[in-house]
């Protein structure tokens, strides 16, 4: 048998102060559509009407993206991921935050680390579609999407430097559904070599074919809206989000309430689409997390966990925190509520962490009513309400890799 080694325990993550934070989701733009989403145990799901020819399954589209009009000097990145970016970055301040912090530390000192799946890949898909020859025959995009800038990976961080003016460290993280979560371990340890003083972090993916037709060649979407957990779940459905997180080293500005207190990652590089079996990955992600923070896990009293509906991953994560945590944990998915937002989902289901701190709103598992024995004490069906000093967050992308991340009440 082979002999594991368990890596020595990493060292204490200094914290981060979380100045803002926000997330767009079917829920609607912005924290008080998602406390409201929440609370009411309202999904955003709807049945498909993406496309021309939409796929007979549920998807988590966000309203109004398609009214976002772009101002006039970044007319350029125009496309839908970047309308729907644009529209997150609108909410809850963000924006009066980040001009806060440059006037504190100048633009060049400020990064920028966004974490997406597919970027812009949408607009590119319509560009194919709508090549055009030139008199020597030779197929090109049309005039309107011959802009170089919308087709790459880097579309997203490349569109909110300019959208924000910031200066400093631009990053694009693509680990697929992990991305917008390994944001705030990039960002912390841009912090901790002092190459920033505070960052804006996030992350956005939008609704595509590629999306749409990828996962369902997979055999990965429900057509019933997904019930995470359940014992008859079959599925996923897939949803578009964004949002952001404002971070500043703790010492350089106000004080906070909310903190990144520690993050864990890894990859387990069992299987292009497939976790570990034994969630070998996942469990070394949330470990190291707790190392980081400096805390046990009995201490967590929230989990939002990856929790996409298929009947591998959940079980095997359900394994991995019943391995961990004690019965007491209140752990569950909120993908019932906004869809499987893909890169997008480190970030919102952050913000549905930071929400489990200020508010006390322990969210349940919407959709979902019997229980998978397969599943511990951990995974919780119903809402919550406690006041609670850590939550954490996990997100898991195809490739095994992994990340967790710790959020807790400055102290």
């Amino acid at each position: 048998m082979e002999e594991r080694v368990s890596p020595a325990a990493p060292p204490r993550l200094r914290p981060l102060n979380v100045l803002a934070h926000t997330a767009t989701t079917a829920l609607g733009a912005g924290l008080q559509a998602q406390r409201r989403g929440l609370l009411e145990r309202r999904s955003g799901l709807r049945s498909n009407d993406f496309g021309n020819a939409p796929l007979p399954c549920w998807i988590g589209r966000v309203d109004g993206v398609e009214e976002v009009v772009l101002p006039a000097h970044l007319g350029e990145f125009a496309c839908r991921n970047n309308a729907l970016a644009w529209l997150a970055l609108q909410q809850d301040g963000i924006t009066t935050t980040l001009q806060q912090v440059v006037e504190r530390h100048g633009a060049a000192r400020v990064a920028v680390v966004m974490g997406t799946s597919t970027s812009s890949i949408g607009a590119t898909e319509e560009a194919y579609a709508r090549l055009q020859a030139d008199a020597d025959g030779q197929l090109h995009f049309p005039s309107d999407l011959m802009r170089p800038r919308i087709h790459t990976p880097h579309s997203l961080a490349d569109f909110v430097q300019a959208a924000t003016g910031l200066a400093g460290p631009c990053v694009t993280v693509a680990t697929a559904c992990s991305s917008s979560a390994k944001v705030f371990a990039q960002a912390a340890r841009l912090i901790d070599a002092g190459l920033a003083d505070a960052a804006l972090v996030g992350g956005v993916d939008t609704l595509c074919g590629s999306v749409l037709f990828g996962f369902n060649s997979l055999q990965l979407v429900a057509p019933t809206p997904c019930q995470p957990f359940d014992a008859r779940r079959v599925g996923l459905s897939l949803g578009e989000a964004g949002g952001y997180a404002v971070l500043e080293r703790t010492e350089a500005g106000p004080a906070t309430a909310l903190q990144l207190v520690g993050y864990g990652e890894s990859s387990d590089a069992h299987h292009m689409s497939a976790p570990h079996p034994e969630g070998l990955g996942a469990r070394l992600a949330m470990q190291t997390a707790l190392q980081r923070a400096g805390i046990e896990a009995g201490q967590v009293g929230y989990l939002n966990l990856h929790g996409t509906s298929t009947p591998a991953n959940d079980s095997i994560e359900a394994a991995a925190v019943a391995a961990l945590f004690p019965a007491t944990l209140h752990a569950s998915s909120t993908k019932g509520w906004t869809g499987h937002t893909l890169g997008a989902a480190g970030i919102v289901e952050s913000v549905f962490a930071l929400l489990a701190l200020s508010d006390g709103i322990l969210p349940g598992t919407l959709n979902s009513e019997i229980a998978d024995p397969a599943c511990g004490p951990q995974i919780r069906f119903d809402n919550g309400q406690a006041d609670i000093n850590y939550a954490m967050n996990n997100s898991f992308g195809f490739g095994g890799n992994n990340c967790s991340l710790v959020f807790g009440k400055a102290g």
